[in-house]
Protein backbone atom coordinates (compact mmCIF):
# COMPACT_ATOMS: atom_id res chain seq x y z
CA UNK A 1 0.00 0.00 0.00
CA UNK A 2 1.23 3.25 -0.93
CA UNK A 3 -0.28 6.76 0.88
CA UNK A 4 0.18 9.85 -1.16
CA UNK A 5 -0.91 13.10 0.54
CA UNK A 6 -0.59 16.28 -1.57
CA UNK A 7 0.68 19.80 0.06
CA UNK A 8 1.01 23.48 -1.06
CA UNK A 9 -1.76 24.10 -3.26
CA UNK A 10 -3.80 27.72 -2.51
CA UNK A 11 -5.29 30.88 -4.24
CA UNK A 12 -2.74 32.72 -6.38
CA UNK A 13 -3.42 35.49 -9.11
CA UNK A 14 -2.40 34.88 -12.68
CA UNK A 15 1.30 35.09 -13.87
CA UNK A 16 2.56 33.89 -10.20
CA UNK A 17 3.54 30.18 -9.35
CA UNK A 18 3.16 27.15 -6.71
CA UNK A 19 4.62 24.24 -6.00
CA UNK A 20 3.09 21.24 -5.09
CA UNK A 21 3.91 18.38 -3.10
CA UNK A 22 3.25 14.63 -3.05
CA UNK A 23 4.57 12.55 0.07
CA UNK A 24 4.96 9.33 -0.38
CA UNK A 25 4.54 7.07 2.62
CA UNK A 26 5.16 3.47 2.15
CA UNK A 27 6.44 3.23 -0.81
CA UNK A 28 7.16 0.21 -2.76
CA UNK A 29 9.81 0.15 -5.29
CA UNK A 30 9.96 1.20 -8.95
CA UNK A 31 6.65 3.51 -8.78
CA UNK A 32 5.73 5.73 -11.30
CA UNK A 33 3.86 9.02 -10.51
CA UNK A 34 1.64 10.71 -11.67
CA UNK A 35 -0.25 14.42 -10.96
CA UNK A 36 -3.78 15.03 -11.93
CA UNK A 37 -6.11 17.51 -11.69
CA UNK A 38 -10.02 17.72 -11.39
CA UNK A 39 -11.99 21.28 -12.17
CA UNK A 40 -15.58 21.72 -11.08
CA UNK A 41 -17.94 19.83 -13.55
CA UNK A 42 -15.22 18.11 -15.52
CA UNK A 43 -13.38 15.18 -15.51
CA UNK A 44 -10.37 14.75 -14.07
CA UNK A 45 -7.42 14.89 -16.15
CA UNK A 46 -3.40 14.13 -16.63
CA UNK A 47 -1.11 16.84 -16.41
CA UNK A 48 2.43 15.35 -16.11
CA UNK A 49 3.99 12.19 -15.03
CA UNK A 50 7.21 11.19 -13.79
CA UNK A 51 9.51 7.63 -14.21
CA UNK A 52 10.33 6.09 -11.11
CA UNK A 53 14.38 6.57 -11.38
CA UNK A 54 13.22 10.38 -12.89
CA UNK A 55 14.69 9.48 -16.88
CA UNK A 56 11.35 10.17 -18.48
CA UNK A 57 8.78 12.97 -18.17
CA UNK A 58 5.28 13.37 -19.97
CA UNK A 59 3.06 16.56 -19.59
CA UNK A 60 0.17 17.62 -21.21
CA UNK A 61 0.61 20.27 -24.11
CA UNK A 62 -1.63 22.81 -22.29
CA UNK A 63 1.46 23.38 -19.00
CA UNK A 64 4.42 22.50 -21.00
CA UNK A 65 6.92 24.73 -20.99
CA UNK A 66 5.14 26.47 -17.65
CA UNK A 67 5.33 23.33 -15.26
CA UNK A 68 7.90 20.90 -14.14
CA UNK A 69 7.14 17.68 -12.23
CA UNK A 70 10.73 16.15 -10.45
CA UNK A 71 11.09 13.17 -7.54
CA UNK A 72 13.50 13.23 -4.95
CA UNK A 73 13.39 9.52 -4.05
CA UNK A 74 15.77 9.73 -0.82
CA UNK A 75 12.71 11.98 0.24
CA UNK A 76 10.10 9.81 -1.08
CA UNK A 77 8.51 13.08 -2.34
CA UNK A 78 7.57 14.06 -6.07
CA UNK A 79 6.95 17.83 -6.68
CA UNK A 80 5.60 19.89 -9.17
CA UNK A 81 7.07 23.31 -10.03
CA UNK A 82 3.61 25.04 -11.77
CA UNK A 83 5.25 28.56 -13.32
CA UNK A 84 3.13 31.15 -15.32
CA UNK A 85 0.06 29.70 -13.53
CA UNK A 86 -3.83 30.22 -15.46
CA UNK A 87 -6.89 30.50 -14.41
CA UNK A 88 -7.51 27.38 -16.50
CA UNK A 89 -5.37 25.97 -14.02
CA UNK A 90 -7.39 26.11 -11.28
CA UNK A 91 -8.58 22.91 -9.89
CA UNK A 92 -8.18 20.02 -7.51
CA UNK A 93 -4.62 18.59 -7.92
CA UNK A 94 -4.02 15.02 -7.18
CA UNK A 95 -0.87 12.69 -7.47
CA UNK A 96 -0.70 8.95 -8.04
CA UNK A 97 0.93 5.93 -7.98
CA UNK A 98 1.60 3.18 -10.56
CA UNK A 99 2.90 0.12 -9.44
CA UNK A 100 5.62 0.46 -12.49
CA UNK A 101 8.27 2.17 -13.34
CA UNK A 102 6.67 3.90 -16.17
CA UNK A 103 3.22 5.33 -16.47
CA UNK A 104 0.96 6.84 -18.49
CA UNK A 105 -1.90 9.56 -18.52
CA UNK A 106 -5.18 7.50 -18.35
CA UNK A 107 -6.09 7.57 -14.31
CA UNK A 108 -6.26 3.20 -14.68
CA UNK A 109 -2.94 2.97 -15.00
CA UNK A 110 -2.41 4.22 -11.45
CA UNK A 111 -3.03 2.09 -8.08
CA UNK A 112 -3.06 4.58 -5.54
CA UNK A 113 -4.22 8.37 -5.27
CA UNK A 114 -4.35 11.03 -2.66
CA UNK A 115 -6.70 12.68 -1.50
CA UNK A 116 -6.29 16.50 -3.63
CA UNK A 117 -4.97 19.79 -2.99
CA UNK A 118 -6.85 22.81 -4.16
CA UNK A 119 -5.19 25.11 -6.30
CA UNK A 120 -6.75 28.59 -7.28
CA UNK A 121 -5.98 30.99 -9.68
CA UNK A 122 -7.64 34.22 -10.29
CA UNK A 123 -7.53 36.64 -13.08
Amino acid sequence: QVQLVESGGGLVQAGTSLRLSCAAGRTSSNNAVGWFRQAPGKEREFVAVISWRGDSTSYTDSVKGRFTISRDNAKNMVYLQMNSLKPEDTGVYYCAAARKSYAGGYPREYNYWGQGTQVTVSS
